[in-house]
């Protein structure tokens, strides 16, 4: 029987993964209210102590189902940024806003300082979601900006339990796989159409061989058996495209902000609410 999310019992997992292990650990009963919960993850032998911010509504119901967002940071960023960036959809009880903290301020894609499994950590905080009854498994949704970003992207190729992505800031490079048997999920990528640091058209930035925004997203279209008749609907400051038919009813958006350069959400303030209109609009 799951336990509710209000209440949080002495817990203690241990998960062995083919690179790291991962604990997690939590308090005693009380509501979860910006609570920091946190977990062990081994990390070069060491095993270090990662926060996580959980963010419900202070009346949060706890005879209801809420969904998931997990959020993460760019490089060099914290967990704490996005708790006052999303406050507005937490505080309303949209859905519970979950805030992990990367390695080192970093999540690994290879050319980070953070030598951590990533995929495993967040696995384990799912898991550990999942045990309490007023969250909806049908609703887990994950978003990233830039370096989180491509982390987001990671998550969606080897895809078990998320339904949706919103990689912002960042692309799928040359290297990032969509496993055969990932489960297939929907994708709103969103880039910007001024950003110098991952540009639009790809390429070496970072480290990291970037695809084309376009070739992205065709290539999660392609992955998913999505028409490849794609809808463009442009606006003065937009352009959005969009993939439909694709398995298991999914769809795959990727929006171009024209004006927008890296720093997308402060260039295009109204991205929050469209975000959050793609996830809850999925059924």
């Amino acid at each position: 029987m799951k336990v509710k999310l209000l209440y949080v019992v002495l817990l203690f997992i241990i998960i062995s993964c083919k690179q790291s292990d991962v604990a997690s650990q939590s308090l005693e009963s009380k509501i979860l209210s910006s609570k920091t919960i946190l977990f062990e993850q081994q990390i070069d032998g060491n095993m270090i102590s990662r926060p996580v911010i959980i963010e419900t509504s202070s009346d949060i119901d706890n005879l209801k189902s809420y969904p998931i967002v997990i959020a993460l940071h760019g490089r060099g960023g914290s967990n704490k940024n996005w708790v006052q960036s999303l406050s507005q959809f937490t505080n309303s009880g949209e859905f519970i806003g979950v805030y992990p903290q990367g390695y080192l301020n970093s999540w690994n894609l290879g050319q980070e300082p953070s030598n951590a499994n990533d995929p495993a950590f967040i696995s384990i905080i799912i898991d550990t979601l999942l045990s309490y009854s007023n969250v909806d498994e049908s609703k887990i949704f994950a978003i990233g900006s830039s370096n989180g970003s491509g982390m987001v992207n990671v998550l969606g190729g080897v895809n078990k339990r998320l339904k949706a992505i919103a990689p912002i800031g960042s692309q799928l490079t040359e290297r990032t796989e969509i496993k055969t048997n990932a489960i297939p999920l929907s994708v709103f990528q969103v880039n910007g159409g001024q950003d110098l640091m991952i540009p639009i058209e790809g390429g070496i930035k970072l480290g990291h061989p970037f695809l084309s925004v376009s070739e992205s997203a065709k290539k999660w279209a392609t992955n998913f058996n999505c028409n490849q008749n794609i809808a463009v609907e442009e606006t003065e400051q937009t352009i959005l495209h969009t993939y439909s038919d694709c398995d298991n009813s999914v769809v795959v958006k990727y929006l171009v902000v024209k004006g927008a350069g890296h720093n997308i959400f402060r260039d295009y303030p109204s991205l929050w609410n469209e975000v959050w209109s793609f996830f809850s609009s999925l059924n």
